[in-house]
């Protein structure tokens, strides 16, 4: 099988480095070598995270080059734009609609990019956009989007829905278990 690519794009707070571990999990036990690299700036303080999951029969780098993502899940609408140059052809960019500020923003130095949906979509970007926040806080907790997304992802993957369940048993603590499986069947429904 040849090496796929993911990057999981985000702003520091919102799961992503779980969800990157969740998703590494699940290709393990299907079988893949897999490797998982986080590259992230200011993730306490809400700046940019990204985690690149490669997975195949023989994987050599963790690292993904622009043009070479088969899937790009972002957390946030304008860090789904800021990675857009690194989607393959016929690549899938999933979203949240979510718009989370980013410095500049919150200091009047710049305006949050209006239209970024209608944008991507007109740069030709196969975008799956969904209010992710809106089902989390539907499964229970506003901390459940990067839940709600694995469900999305999940959708356009052939690994069995039970694959992606194991993988959350053996990453939440039991506490969060059934609502971040009530996260995921709406994230793959939705």
């Amino acid at each position: 099988m040849e090496t796929k690519n993911i990057m999981i794009v985000g702003v520091g707070g919102q799961g992503t480095l779980l969800a990157s571990k969740l998703l590494g999990r699940m290709l393990l036990t299907a079988g893949y070598d897999v490797k998982v690299s986080e590259v992230h700036g200011m993730s306490q303080r809400g700046g940019s995270v990204v985690t690149y999951v490669r997975w195949g029969d023989k994987v050599y780098s963790p690292i993904i080059d622009k043009g070479q993502a088969d899937f790009i899940l972002s957390f946030e609408l304008l860090e789904a734009a800021r990675w857009t140059e690194y989607l393959k052809p016929g690549g899938k960019l999933i979203t949240n609609t979510q718009q989370i500020n980013p410095m500049p923003v919150i200091t009047g130095a710049a305006a949050y990019p209006q239209d970024l949906e209608a944008k991507m979509a007109a740069a030709g970007v196969d975008l799956d956009a969904i209010d992710a926040l809106a089902l989390a806080e539907e499964a229970g907790s506003s901390k459940a989007v990067n839940i709600v997304l694995m469900g999305r992802l999940s959708k356009w993957f052939d690994f069995p829905e039970e694959q992606w369940l194991t993988a959350i048993e053996e990453s939440v603590p039991p506490k969060f278990l059934e609502m971040n499986k009530k996260a995921f069947h709406l994230g793959r429904e939705a």
